[in-house]
């Protein structure tokens, strides 16, 4: 892998809309404060060309013009690329992503979470470029930064090389809030481990992203995963995901192909988040169940509802790198090399 750069003291963050562009409350306002908040920071910031828009129904721009918001963002001089929001369709931009000139440029960080898993995963497994699954541009409107922003700016600056879970997430928000309330953080954190232990550690690169994107981008052109996974197999990978629009049954069937795909041949271990399905239970079957009963044979420890996924806050993770994660006192320790 490269060498990593960070975002340096009075450095350039280019803002970039790849999927979803910010036209709607509350992502429009909570943009806008996070690029105030950004400068009164001392960071420059650069505003990519389609991160106010919505001229494609369910993307800010052409497939094309968001490759080259994207192309032109990172082989600029900034110091980072951030993406504004997540969104839907993000796939049809990487025909047009040159990831051998990504590969040759110096490292920067590109950070987004949800639909961006087709940058961060694709990023790091086909240019070896470390990438951070971790917040969008808007989550930044809340300052002082905490929890998963916290750790998120720390990380594409350097500051720290670990973080660790949260006491506390939410599960509900009230439709129609004002575009600047802040998350109610009232569910305490229980995560769930197979086999059931209070102590584990694991050592590995750390791979993964959004299983929706992950299992679209399964056997594409863009899927050099098993030579990315043959490449570091000394290491071993430490799988993390998270479930958005899947619901329970769509779960095991996105591990059972990327099982089946050879994705998980070296595996030390999964760490897996809140699906926004959390809860439900069709056929009787949890989302534990289903992830047990499809990952079991791998006999490597799950770590279930881990603070990772589309409910607040969610650990920003670094994509392609070696860590070890420690599970101790009902919480996940991640320490990067």
């Amino acid at each position: 892998m490269k060498e990593i750069n960070y975002l340096k003291d009075g450095g350039k963050i280019s803002l970039v809309a790849p999927s979803f562009g910010c036209t709607t409350e509350p992502y429009k306002t909570r943009l806008q404060v996070a690029i105030n908040n950004f400068k009164k920071l001392g960071y420059e910031v650069d505003e990519g060309p389609n991160i106010f828009l919505a001229k494609h129904k369910a993307r800010s721009n052409s497939a094309k013009k968001c490759a080259k918001e994207f192309m032109d963002a990172y082989l600029s001089d900034s110091d980072c690329v951030i993406a504004v929001g997540g969104g839907e369709i993000m796939c049809d931009i990487l025909p047009y992503i040159d990831f051998k000139k990504l590969k040759k440029a110096p490292h920067k960080f590109f950070m987004g979470f949800s639909d961006p898993t087709n940058l961060t995963y694709t990023l790091a497994t086909i240019a070896e470029i470390p990438t951070i699954y971790g917040d969008n541009a808007g989550s930044f409107a809340f300052y002082p930064f905490e929890y998963s922003t916290k750790d998120s700016f720390e990380l594409i600056t350097g500051k720290t090389k670990f973080t660790k879970g949260y006491p506390v997430w939410e599960r509900y928000r009230e439709k129609d809030v004002e575009p600047l309330q802040k998350a109610n953080m009232s569910e305490k954190k229980v995560i769930r481990t197979y086999p059931r232990k209070d102590y584990f550690l694991l050592e590995g690169r750390l791979l993964g992203g959004n299983l929706d994107i992950l299992s679209n981008l399964c056997g594409t052109k863009y899927d050099h995963t098993k030579e990315y996974i043959e490449k570091y197999k000394d290491d071993g990978i430490i799988w993390f995901v998270e479930a958005c629009d899947l619901n329970v049954m769509s779960i095991r069937r996105a591990l059972f192909q990327l099982k089946e795909a050879g994705w998980f041949k070296y595996v030390k271990g999964f760490l897996i988040g809140r699906p926004l399905c959390f809860g439900e239970k069709p056929f009787g079957i949890s989302n534990y169940e289903a992830c047990i009963e499809m990952l079991k044979d791998q006999h490597v420890p799950l770590l279930m509802d881990v603070d990772l996924g589309h409910f607040n806050p969610s650990m920003p993770i670094i994509t392609g790198v070696k860590a070890k994660v420690e599970y101790k006192e009902k919480n996940i320790f991640i320490y990067y090399e």
